[in-house]
């Protein structure tokens, strides 16, 4: 009986440990990002991006970068999928990570990709966490603060389950919404093209501090222990809603220049 449950405990341990150190959208928030972007490229780079990931999908290969987690190969990737920020600093003037962070992984991936002697191979697979990245920079949560690992230490609670706030920011809200990331990607906000080029300006840094400005209301958005429901959602999901399509939509400009 003792060994038994010891055995229920050591599990429920690594589940919780798994969650509160998971940092990133979850599949469908993704997938939903590269939905929306494969919509916004130009015929050539579609092509391009074909042959390279042999006819994958951008939404097949955008969990890429979680997907390799399990493989302690690819440990030295882990600090790519986010950057720590005091409220009151921008992405310029904050502390960086000597072992990368969301914006230098960004460019490492496009360098890759525009070197004309890396393989297919690892154009491939940068281009895969490229796609991964960009999603990551738009989830509010991923330019959080250092102290709380981007909320994953702030515990809530979720329709009466415990949970953190960076998990309901990552799938918790999206699940709950219920829409696969086909109908999520076909039921954005109607934008015109000049809002598409006005979402699409600026730099990556840029969108780091875009997306910082959003964490500060999402910390402000609840309560240690709060048991969050329907109400957060009517309240927030609109938030997720944008932030998705700004995701696709700006992928989309990365990737139209880079196979321009």
């Amino acid at each position: 009986m003792k060994k038994t449950l010891s055995f229920f405990i050591a599990i429920l341990i690594g589940f919780l440990t798994v969650e509160a150190s998971n940092p990133n959208w979850g599949a469908t928030g993704h997938r939903t990002i590269g939905k929306i972007a494969d919509a916004n490229l130009k015929g050539k780079t579609k092509r391009k991006i074909s042959e390279i990931l042999d006819g994958q999908s951008l939404a097949l290969v955008s969990t890429f970068g979680d997907d390799i987690k399990s493989d302690r190969r690819y440990n030295e990737f882990y600090t790519w999928h986010y950057v720590n920020m005091p409220f009151d600093v921008n992405y310029q003037d904050s502390e960086k990570n000597p072992e990368g962070d969301l914006v230098t992984a960004i460019e490492k991936c496009k360098a890759v990709i525009l070197d004309d002697s890396a393989s297919k191979e690892d154009k491939a697979f940068y281009l895969k966490l490229l796609v991964h990245f960009i999603g990551d920079l738009h989830q509010p949560m991923h330019v959080g603060r250092k102290e709380d690992k981007g909320g994953n230490t702030i515990q809530v609670q979720w329709f009466g389950s415990g949970t953190n706030l960076h998990s309901v920011w990552d799938s918790k809200m999206i699940d709950s919404f219920d829409m696969s990331y086909t109908e999520l990607a076909s039921n954005t906000s109607e934008i015109s093209k000049e809002q598409v080029a006005e979402l699409q300006k600026g730099t990556i840094v840029d969108w780091v501090n875009d997306t910082h400005i959003y964490a500060k209301k999402v910390y402000g958005s609840a309560e240690t222990g709060e048991n969050l429901r329907y109400d957060y959602m009517y309240q927030y999901f609109s938030l997720t809603q944008s932030q998705l399509q700004k995701g696709g939509i700006r992928l989309a400009k990365i990737l139209n220049e880079l196979f321009s």
